[in-house]
């Protein structure tokens, strides 16, 4: 019995060793394989803000048509340097902001990034005019914003008006004069 012991043992020994040893013809345990990599899209470069650089009127808004849609006087209207489509600024009778046209047009993902970062998805309203155009408005702490994209273009409206339905009027007849 003694030897059928020492036997059953020596064999369990030995195969136990030989389960342990690695070499060129053994596979690679589990957690030495690297994980598999999984890759997302890098998230689009936004454009910096625009600044207002120089006076004049706005090539596709009328001054007129943003005071009686915003409700205020347009005391002055200045222009970023974005070309061929600068940003507008118009200015109350006191020389305060009051409603600001920012146009993108070129990469599909910049602009729904722009407009996403006017209006976040999660915390605003759909908007969904003029047809086709895609994006969200709400009220801010100084405001409204509403801002929509279409394929490669955004635009998105700030006013110093609590209603969002001031800022959708300017968008929709600034998509409208600039043909996008």
């Amino acid at each position: 019995m003694l030897v059928l012991g020492t036997f059953t043992l020596a064999t369990t020994l030995a195969a136990a060793a030989c389960s342990q040893r690695s070499g060129p013809d053994t596979a690679p345990s589990l957690s030495s394989v690297p994980p598999p990599v999984t890759t997302t899209p890098a998230a689009p470069v936004l454009p910096p803000d625009p600044q207002p650089v120089a006076a004049g009127p706005c090539p596709y808004l009328a001054t007129d048509f943003v005071a009686n849609a915003n409700g205020q006087r347009v005391s002055k209207v200045k222009l970023s340097a974005d070309r061929p489509h600068p940003s507008c600024f118009f200015y109350d009778r006191a020389g305060k902001l009051q409603l600001t046209v920012r146009v993108y047009v070129g990469e599909p993902a910049v602009a729904t990034a722009l407009v996403d970062h006017a209006a976040p998805v999660d915390s605003s309203n759909p908007a969904t005019e003029p047809p086709g155009w895609q994006g969200g408005y709400q009220q801010t702490g100084e405001g409204a914003v509403y801002a929509v994209a279409k394929q490669g273009a955004a635009i998105v409206v700030t006013t110093d008006q609590m209603q969002t339905v001031k800022a959708r009027t300017v968008a929709k007849e600034a998509i409208s004069a600039l043909g996008l």
